[in-house]
């Protein structure tokens, strides 16, 4: 039998197997976070027909002679170049710029996944949609992210309670008038809380004597027996800068004042900080390019509720597709490192956009007709075969 025969089978296999793999890329033009996969040829075993020969006295070496059986697939590489971004506006969007991965769980497998087309199922999970696998990175505790911790599903429950905490300390900030009319009185205020959120006033009064500034901390909420630090005296360093009292003990709190000053000319003496807060309940979340989710809340604050966790590896090529965009570790993608966005090599993440695929129509449309062509060409091989063995049959009539 003909070896042409067998060739022009593998060709067709082969361009087959090519055809399939650009059809599959077409038909993902619009999938989100898709990437593309490129066939790679290689031939088969040739067949020797006369050995190479070395050269002697007198003689000439001599080259091998040798028939080629056909082609075969050498592999089909994944494209993980990036994709275009889509803006999308949705809070629940999320692209990766760079390289990187968003780390899922499905089951008790983990699986890894460019496209960030988020949502929330009835427990506050963030979940990908159609597959139900569940988002992975760190929880915040009271705010604080510890990215050494292990992996949980990330969760961003509606009406997530912010808990109240009580005012410690608090402080103050601006200049008084050294130039002020004496019997000048300045009321300043902030709103301080107790351990349920409660709020009350803390105040402070500014009095101007022909002795200087004096000032006095009450907390009014407290009357008929507040709790007051007393008039003390002020006294003023050569520069301005405030020499005593540094600080007030006003109702159990710790009020700094040294970041008053005595210049002349200018009152702006204000309440700058306090370390309480009311309790209050998640309204909405944003996306920071590191990962971070951070809420807002009806008390008007804002807390980081948790972090998304990204996984790179040293060969992505390696991966194996799982289908429904996600991908798992194979034997030769390594282990995934898994952290933080922008950190180890890991891309940064932008809110309410979507990473497109990568599919490139016109390279595929070419591929398509080097596809069709091969396989033309290897069946009019075929068919040529056939009519050489037509002819050798018919030698005997």
């Amino acid at each position: 039998m003909l070896r042409s025969l067998f060739s022009g089978i593998s060709g067709l296999r082969s361009h087959q197997t090519m055809l399939d793999v650009t059809g599959n890329n077409i038909a993902n033009v619009n999938t989100t976070g898709f990437k593309s996969s490129q066939t790679q040829f290689q031939d088969t075993l040739s067949q020797v027909v006369q050995n190479a020969g070395a050269a002697q006295n007198g003689t000439g070496g001599t080259n091998p002679a040798q028939v080629g059986l056909g082609v075969r697939v050498a592999g089909i590489t994944t494209n993980f170049t990036q994709g275009a971004s889509q803006m999308t506006g949705r809070s629940t969007d999320m692209m990766i710029q760079g390289d990187g991965f968003f780390v899922v769980r499905k089951g008790a497998e983990t699986y890894y996944t460019r496209a960030g087309s988020f949502d929330f199922d009835s427990t506050g999970q963030m979940v990908l949609p159609g597959e139900g696998a569940l988002v992975q990175g760190w929880a915040a505790v009271n705010g604080v992210v510890d990215t050494n911790g292990p992996l949980t599903d990330l969760r961003v429950p509606a009406g997530a309670l912010m808990a109240a905490v009580a005012t410690t300390k608090a402080s103050y900030e601006g200049n008084l008038d050294a130039a002020a009319a004496n019997g000048t009185v300045l009321n300043r205020t902030i709103d301080i809380y107790d351990a349920t959120g409660a709020a009350r006033e803390l105040e402070l009064t500014f009095t101007k004597s022909a002795a200087g500034w004096t000032v006095e901390g009450i907390d009014a909420d407290l009357k008929p027996l507040p709790a007051t630090s007393g008039q003390q005296a002020m006294t003023f360093n050569p520069d301005g800068t405030l020499a005593t009292p540094t600080s007030l003990a006003v109702g159990g709190l710790t009020v700094d004042i040294s970041g008053l000053t005595g210049f002349s000319g200018l009152d702006t003496v204000k309440a700058k900080t306090q370390s309480g807060q009311a309790a209050g309940t998640l309204l909405s979340f944003a996306l920071g390019a590191d990962g971070t989710i951070t809420g807002s809340f009806s008390n008007g604050l804002k807390q980081t509720i948790g972090r998304l966790a990204l996984g790179s590896f040293t060969n992505p090529a390696g991966l194996e597709k799982a289908g429904g965009s996600l991908f798992r570790t194979g034997v030769n993608s390594g282990d995934a490192q898994v952290g933080a966005a922008g950190t180890g090599g890991r891309g940064s993440l932008a809110g309410g956009a979507l990473e497109m695929s990568n599919v490139d129509l016109s390279s595929e449309f070419t591929s398509l007709i080097i596809a069709q062509r091969g396989f033309q060409a290897n069946s009019r091989v075929i068919t040529t075969s056939d009519e050489v063995l037509q002819e050798l049959v018919n030698l005997k009539r």
